[in-house]
């Protein structure tokens, strides 16, 4: 039951304008890859941009495309061409940057000097000068991602063994209560990420001094100077906003530990200090609660919400429509093969159904090539990388989307997020590529989980995804928690993943403290905590896909502020009047208009701009998260009364002694095969 999250990553090695910076020029050397440019004699500052921008359109397709394959078909020889593109990328890159440098203090018009700010901040990675090094970066990227796509937990020997990959340890999370059964489930899936550690030490080493050559401190201070303002002020703006949205948290995190121990009785139901259990959270991050709906849910009955019934129903019915069409042959391929074909249909017509949601507001309709080329379904055949992304291959019109879908309501919800960067490609092609990108990432993220906002009880009742809804409190109630269980849910997991990274960055967290500041920070903002003892032979960092795929994660922190003020703004334009929570502009051209106005901006002017634009004023701001879920919190408040509610973020040290083994001579884990795949374009977070 999640809305999502997701994100214009450029993932692991290229952010085509994601967020932080880049690096220095290599210096000529006969190792180096060739490059497409030199710099002309007596070039101006507007020329070179020209040329740049003109550059950089003709090689997308040569960078997005290995990348596309290496999620879509992880091999060893995808992960090649993966990290060889990656490091030609990133050369050019480099080249592109020295060249800029020599423009400094020139006379040149505000859009150049706009559009070099954007080139200096256009990865994620910066590489180092050296090209062995710059060669070494991009290697180990694309291993880390390869081995995140094809990592797979294994049980038994022999006949009897079995191996489960993520999209099946996340069913167990989502769909079984046992307590056990979870754990084996959580444990199994970050048992992938230890042969990652020794990987990820260099990675940072590497980014780190490409960073360095960039005049940057640190790779966290280059992440956090993509903002139009400096690193520190956005530090502090992120700060401001999570204790804008903390009570809320604090009241449903005291709702849900009170629930746990119902279900669980207290002694499994909560860890020490109060925190809740790791495993039981029904996600695999504890970043979304909506899978603890049948734990969670206020009021049994009040309005049914019951979206993945609804879709799992819908597919049964193409499952079934199969077999008929398909005469008496019952033979195990043939059926596997009409498994297979119901569920494409069955994602096709998810993904059409969200497609439909844009269409409403005067937006165009998905080109063709879009639904020849998408990665709807799991292959039975191969191995994917499963998490969802959105990707423009080259930059005038070849979109896609990178999904498994499945009949849930968690996966429907993604798939409207993905087209909401689909229509930010779309939308802002027109311009020059250096402005290419959202206003910041987070306004990226943003524009999907804006149309699930708009995804109201009457919207789902309109479509067939839940019954006629009770005009009531209790009905009220059970639809705002549904919300809140994705959204604020999410909130301090938006924060915690880049403080672990900022702080891995800048060398306060040691490699030798990594998987106890991870443990840390989920405690002091989540209260959340694993019910054994986690030490350092573990790298549970790498067992969330943005860390070994280097993607930024404070733009999802910001998205889960953003889509609350753009929803107010389209409610506004679609002149909603009542409650904010009841509000959907489904239909709505006035709100359609005013939407694509601020796509079609891109980066072209500071965000600032584009938000006074949409919204009327030129700050992030949280009211509107508390006034959409105003009814929830005053409701959880009276539920929560007498309890003794936050957390012992500190009880976390109290724990069990973790293991102070050696990872590099620990036991091996189950399995974590060395497969490939860099991405390129957009993930769910």
């Amino acid at each position: 039951m999640k809305p999502i999250r997701a994100v214009l990553a450029l993932s692991i090695a290229i952010a085509v304008l994601g967020l932080a910076a880049c690096e220095k020029s290599p210096t000529p050397d006969s190792s180096a890859p060739a490059t497409g440019s030199t710099a002309p004699a007596n070039e101006t500052a507007d020329q070179f941009i020209a040329r740049v921008n003109s550059e950089w359109k003709a090689m997308q397709p040569e960078l997005t495309k290995p990348q596309w394959l290496s999620n879509t078909y992880i091999n060893d020889d995808t992960e090649f061409l993966a990290a060889k593109s990656n490091e030609r990328y990133l050369s050019q890159l480099n080249q592109w940057i020295e060249q800029a440098k020599g423009f400094e203090g020139q006379q040149m018009t505000p859009e150049t000097a706009r559009a070099i700010q954007l080139l200096k901040l256009s990865t994620s990675m910066p590489a180092p000068s050296d090209p062995a090094r710059l060669a070494e970066l991009a290697g180990i990227a694309s291993k880390m991602e390869g081995a995140y796509g094809s990592g797979e937990y294994c049980k038994g020997e022999g006949d009897a063994r079995s191996c489960r990959q993520l999209g099946e340890l996340e069913d167990v999370l989502r769909t079984s209560r046992d307590y056990n059964d979870q754990l084996d489930a959580w444990r199994g899936w970050h048992t992938i990420a230890q042969p990652m550690r020794k990987d990820y030490v260099r990675f940072v080493e590497l980014v780190n001094e490409g960073a360095g050559d960039m005049g940057f401190a640190d790779a966290g201070e280059m992440w956090r100077s993509g903002y139009d303002m400096s690193p520190v002020e956005l530090a502090a703006e992120t700060d401001r906003l999570w204790g804008q949205v903390k009570p809320l948290y604090e009241q449903l995190h005291c709702y849900a530990r009170t629930r746990l121990d119902a279900k669980y009785g207290k002694d499994k139901g909560e860890v020490a200090g109060g925190m809740l259990p790791a495993h039981l959270m029904g996600n695999m991050w504890q970043q979304d609660w909506g899978n603890l709906w049948d734990v969670l849910v206020p009021y049994e009955n009040a309005g049914s919400m019951d979206i993945t019934g609804a879709l799992e129903a819908r597919y049964d019915e193409i499952h079934r429509q199969k077999l008929a069409q398909n005469g008496a042959d019952r033979s195990p391929a043939h059926l596997a093969q009409l498994e297979v074909e119901a569920r494409d249909a069955s994602a096709r017509q998810m993904t059409k159904r969200a497609e439909d949601f844009y269409l409403s507001l005067g937006m165009a309709k998905l080109p063709d090539s879009y639904w020849q080329r998408t990665q709807f379904i799991k292959p039975r055949d191969r191995n994917v990388v499963c998490h969802a992304s959105a990707w423009d291959m080259d930059m005038k019109g070849d979109v896609r989307t990178k999904m498994c879908i499945k009949p849930n309501e968690e996966e429907f919800t993604t798939i409207y997020h993905e087209l909401g960067h689909v229509y930010y490609y779309m939308a802002y092609n027109d311009q020059p590529p250096l402005f290419q990108t959202g206003a910041h990432d987070g306004f990226h993220e943003s524009i999907g989980d804006t149309i699930v906002l708009a995804m109201t009880p009457k919207y789902l009742e309109s479509i067939g995804l839940a019954s006629a809804q009770q005009q009531s409190e209790e009905a009220l109630v059970n639809a705002q928690m549904r919300m809140a269980l994705a959204k604020v849910a999410f909130l301090p997991f938006g924060l915690m993943i880049d403080r672990w990274r900022w702080g891995v960055f800048d060398g306060s967290i040691q490699p030798d403290q990594y998987n106890k500041a991870w443990w840390d920070l989920k405690a002091k903002y989540q209260g959340v905590a694993p019910v054994e003892a986690r030490g350092e032979e573990f790298f549970d960092p790498g067992a969330k896909y943005h860390v070994p795929g280097n993607t930024p994660y404070t733009r999802y922190f910001l998205s889960h502020v953003l889509q609350f003020q753009f929803y107010k703004s389209l409610c506004e334009a679609a002149g909603h009047t009542g409650p904010l929570n009841e509000c959907s502009f489904y239909g709505n051209k006035a709100a359609g208009e005013k939407l694509q106005a601020m796509l079609a901006k891109g980066a072209s002017q500071p965000w600032q701009q584009t938000m006074k634009e949409l919204t009327g004023g030129e700050s992030m701001d949280a009211s509107a998260v508390l006034e959409y879920f105003a009814p929830l919190q005053e409701w959880l408040q009276q539920q929560n009364e007498g309890q003794t509610c936050g957390w012992q973020a500190s009880a976390a040290a109290n724990a069990p002694p973790a293991s102070t083994a050696d990872p590099a001579t620990s036991p091996a884990p189950a399995r974590a095969d060395d497969g490939v795949k860099p991405a390129q374009a957009n993930v769910k977070g």
